[in-house]
């Protein structure tokens, strides 16, 4: 298909926006073509420029849980910013918001509104190294926590070598203290642990990995880490920016019973606003200035469209546990329908989910590391995100990037989605 407005406003940003697009993956370099400018969305359905409606199974990576411009959100968000649009100053809802999550999330105690789930995970290493008094970290290949400087670091040579800077920018001191272990090989992380133990601050992690598709962790990963960090008083941190309120009201912590010490979020509990946070144990939060040394500060933290946005939708979905319960139903329905589609036409392929988080990769199975996912045929991907665009079908336009469903999503919906697929993939083996 051609999308001549989307093709022209591209041309126009890319003169005056570091390649036409303020977020890298938004730019379809993974896939080739023109990526789509969007004018407005609705429950399930996003409009391009030229008037072309889709399905959508990216939900703003996320936070999209009910559905685009959800009515009671929208109407928050109206009402707030007849008020202003900021104080720089405390407001009610920022207590109802902290007090919500607070209440309902394991090993939470206090909580710090931010403006982004980078700025969060940034904070919250920041402040388990002013906690801990100790300077590296361990985080994982193919898990994703933001552009701050501690994270983009790639692997070194060996499990025991220091990470080198995997961006321009990035100095060789910070990459030092982050050290790059396998998501799903607890022996990778004890060697790092053990080799640096009376320097190690903090582990990272996606508890579920949504940066490098869907990829879920393995029975007792989770309780091993925490049991490691137990015995060398090491922070675990677990990166819920995406699964946070979206696998479970709780998070990952709940789906798989481990809690971690400090957690950060973004995305969701702004309903699609700029927002982040990070919470934790409260003798860690006190760490944070005011009441502690580590400092951390954010003219539009707290930001009130932002809290009553976030807030609208998380109370709906603490007063509604069923939404839950409907999205793992759907989600089960596409998984199953893709899964059988791939089977009939004898496509190699791995299909994990975790409730309405969906990854498919087209390789041989199981898929539980970076390296696994890296097996997925990209060219075939490509080939299947342009067809069922041109279908009307919003998939990631990544083949390292989840599906997240909303429970706006009808029957009809994924009936539509499942024969589009089939007719790609049919339209593809056929070429």
């Amino acid at each position: 298909m051609d999308y001549p407005k989307s093709k022209e406003l591209y041309e126009r940003a890319s003169k005056v926006i570091p390649g036409g697009v303020n977020s890298p993956v938004r730019a379809f370099n993974s896939v080739g073509g023109t990526p789509l400018f969007i004018t407005r969305a609705q429950g399930s359905y996003l409009w391009d420029e030229e008037g072309n409606r889709y399905i959508d199974l990216i939900s703003s990576w996320g936070p999209m849980l009910l559905g685009h411009a959800e009515p009671d959100v929208i109407k928050a968000v109206q009402q707030t910013a007849e008020n202003s649009t900021s104080f720089g100053a405390p407001t009610r809802l920022e207590v109802e918001m902290a007090e919500l999550i607070t209440s309902s999330v394991p090993g939470v105690d206090k909580i710090r509104m931010v403006n982004s789930g980078t700025e969060a995970t940034m904070s919250a290493i920041r402040v388990a190294r002013g906690y801990t008094g100790k300077n590296k970290i361990i985080k994982f290949k193919g898990n994703y926590h933001g552009h701050g400087d501690s994270f983009l670091i790639e692997a070194g040579s060996g499990a025991l070598t220091m990470g080198e800077p995997s961006s321009p920018g990035v100095t060789e001191g910070t990459a030092k203290d982050t050290l790059n272990a396998e998501y799903n090989n607890l022996d990778s992380v004890k060697k790092l642990v053990e080799a640096n133990k009376d320097d190690m601050a903090a582990i990272i992690l996606e508890p579920i990995a949504g940066n490098m598709g869907c990829i879920p962790p393995n029975e007792g990963f989770l309780e091993g880490l925490r049991a490691l960090c137990d015995e060398h008083n090491i922070v675990l941190i677990f990166d819920e920016v995406m699964t946070g309120f979206r696998v479970d009201f709780q998070g990952a912590q709940k789906v798989y019973g481990v809690t971690a010490d400090m957690v950060t979020y973004g995305k969701i509990i702004g309903a699609g606003l700029p927002v982040g946070a990070y919470g934790g144990k409260e003798e860690i939060m006190d760490y944070v200035a005011p009441t502690g040394p580590v400092y951390q500060a954010g003219t539009l933290s707290g930001n009130p469209l932002a809290m009553a946005a976030g807030f609208t939708l998380l109370k709906k979905l603490k007063d509604h546990p069923e939404v839950y319960d409907e999205l793992e139903k759907k989600s089960q329905v596409l998984a199953t329908g893709i899964t059988k589609i791939l089977e009939e036409y004898d496509i190699p392929h791995a299909m994990n989910r975790v409730g309405s988080m969906i990854g498919v990769f087209y390789c041989e199975g199981p898929v539980e590391t970076f390296d696994d996912a890296n097996r997925t045929d990209k060219e075939l991907f490509g080939k299947i995100f342009h067809g069922m665009l041109k279908r009307g079908v919003h998939l990631p336009p990544s083949p390292f990037e989840a599906f997240f469903l909303a429970n706006s999503l009808t029957t009809d919906d994924l009936s539509f989605i499942l024969t589009a697929f089939e007719e790609t993939i049919s339209e593809i083996k056929s070429a």
